[in-house]
């Protein structure tokens, strides 16, 4: 039955012309137009290039073996107050800007100086080590060669003959540059490699120049011939031992090893007339131009290790980043990456390095007055804490990737036991991709 409205209830047509239309424009709600929201601002400032000071006087310098010196968040802070820090980033930062809109074969190596083409030998002495020192047949086992161990005691037994080749003739001086070597192709313990060895072999080229050996005329070619050079030496080294990613994610979805070939490739793209942030999806452009552009050849060897196909699966941020604007937000968004999560993270920092041409700052702990083991003797990674009764190892519960955590077998290993067992070598496409 419809309902029945009470007519006396309604206002009468008089009253409805008394009622004021200001006071109804008034109650209307006002039409704001919708502005643009504003683009999102990273609170992060760009890190800018310090100036990198003047080599210090060799006669004033006490050269020691260098040690750890970073074994509790207050000596990581004092890390980052410390003139150390403002060098590394100076130098770091110098490499990228010397790499800036240049390909890879814009150095003329046949123009090289003397000590480019002798720390190219050194690295040529590297590789056929690998030779003289093949892995074993560990039946199957994507894990660490334990091979990998004779191999880094054979550099050590040949550094000292091709340091003296660069120049330097203080044998105190050569056994603390030589100890950065060493230590820039994994650790002897767990047969792992992450961005801490990387950055070892980076501070190996600061202490040259620390030397006078390389001073910056030198840096294109230390960024541009030099370093491409140890990554392809990384990528064998690490395909032959199967070097297990240092933590469990390798470099936060960068890469499972390396990160700087992300700065200084994104360094060469600058003011690329063509290949954008989003052409690493174009497997054409990364064919072609691979070989010219670090950054591009990171995706290339990424995208092969893999068993599935797409970055949006394997490797999450770098397809994150390849939204990016222009190829300067990504240069400045590894600058960023850099300090943070390498300089800043100390799971990383705790394996770093301090001697006397990287010196620690006043007030770090010492490992011999905390009762920690040296480098080469610590079986697990991750963190420490120092306490009354001395360090301890612990681990960390907010990520993965920050502590010794799980061993985790590399990519590439999968890939190369999967080739011994005739296996197909392709990538596979997710089903629901």
């Amino acid at each position: 039955m419809p309902s029945v409205i009470d007519a006396s209830a309604l206002p009468s047509r008089s009253k409805l012309q008394d009622i004021d239309k200001t006071d109804i424009h008034n109650r209307l709600p006002r039409l704001i137009p919708r502005k643009k929201a504003p683009p999102s601002q990273n609170p992060l400032p760009v890190p800018e290039t310090p100036p990198l000071p003047l080599p210090p006087d060799p006669s004033t310098v006490r050269f020691c073996d260098p040690t750890r010196r970073i074994l509790s968040p207050h000596d990581h802070e004092l890390f980052h107050a410390s003139p150390t820090h403002s060098l590394i980033l100076s130098f770091v930062f110098s490499l990228s800007e010397a790499a800036a809109d240049k390909k890879i074969s814009a150095i003329d190596t046949s123009e090289a100086s003397e000590a480019i083409e002798q720390t190219l030998s050194i690295l040529s002495s590297v590789d056929k080590t690998i030779i003289q020192c093949p892995p074993t047949d560990q039946g199957g086992s994507r894990f660490g060669n334990p091979s990998f161990r004779a191999f880094l005691d054979s550099i050590t037994a040949q550094s000292s003959a091709w340091h003296s080749s660069l120049g330097p003739t203080n044998p105190s001086a050569i056994s603390e540059v030589s100890t950065y070597l060493h230590n820039s192709f994994g650790n002897r313990s767990r047969i792992d490699y992450g961005s801490g060895h990387e950055l070892n072999f980076i501070i190996w080229l600061l202490c040259l120049n620390r030397l006078s050996v390389l001073p910056p005329s030198t840096f294109p070619a230390l960024a541009l011939v030099i370093f491409p050079r140890y990554i392809t030496l990384m990528r064998k080294i690490q395909s032959t031992y199967y070097l297990e990613p240092a933590g469990s994610h390798g470099v936060w979805g960068l890469d499972d090893y390396h990160f700087l070939p992300f700065l200084f490739g994104a360094s060469q793209l600058l003011h690329h007339p063509y290949i954008r942030p989003l052409s690493i999806h174009n497997e054409l452009v990364l064919e072609e131009e691979g070989d010219e552009y670090m950054y591009l050849s990171m995706v290339r060897e990424t995208m092969a290790s893999k068993s599935v196909k797409g970055l949006k699966w394997t490797q999450p941020m770098l397809d994150d980043i390849s939204g990016a604007k222009n190829w300067e937000k990504v240069e400045q968004g590894m600058r960023r990456m850099f300090v943070k999560d390498v300089l800043g993270k100390l799971p990383v920092m705790q394996h770093f390095l301090f001697g006397s041409l990287v010196p620690a700052a006043e007030g770090m702990n010492r490992e011999e007055d905390v009762g920690v083991k040296p480098e080469v003797e610590e079986k697990e990674g991750g963190e420490l804490a120092i306490e009354e009764g001395g360090a301890r190892h612990v681990h960390r519960d907010d990520a993965w990737g920050d502590c010794c955590g799980i061993k985790i077998p590399s990519t590439v290993a999968a890939k190369q036991e999967a080739r011994k067992q005739g296996e197909e070598d392709g990538l596979r496409r997710i089903p629901f991709d």
